[in-house]
């Protein structure tokens, strides 16, 4: 099944937190917070302004993002736990590329 989520909402499959401390402790699953770390799977096409003017999101598909603990609603499509939240939800893009650079 394909979803298009409608307007400024977002569809985010979390990203699972590691399972190992760095010491080597293992963390059960019932210890474990939820992450709050996540990839944009699909977009909406964004709101209109009042004029009627479509503004698009600032976010795209594949994009690594972080968001509130209690950001969107948990959805299950396709036998996969995904999450729907308005873009607004969403605190940041987290860009990988420019702590690469950084580093070298």
């Amino acid at each position: 099944m394909k979803f298009r989520p409608l307007h400024d909402r977002v569809v985010v499959k979390r990203i699972d937190a590691e399972e190992k401390t760095k010491g080597g402790i293992i963390i059960p699953d019932t210890a474990k917070e939820k992450p709050q770390e996540g990839e944009v799977v699909a977009v909406g096409p964004g709101n209109r302004d009042e004029e009627g003017k479509l503004i698009a999101l600032d976010v795209k598909v594949g994009d690594r993002i972080l968001f509130g603990k209690w950001s969107g609603t948990e959805v299950k499509i396709d036998g996969e736990d995904l999450l729907i939240m308005k873009e607004s939800d969403i605190m940041g893009v987290v860009e990988a590329t420019a702590t690469l650079k950084q580093a070298a």
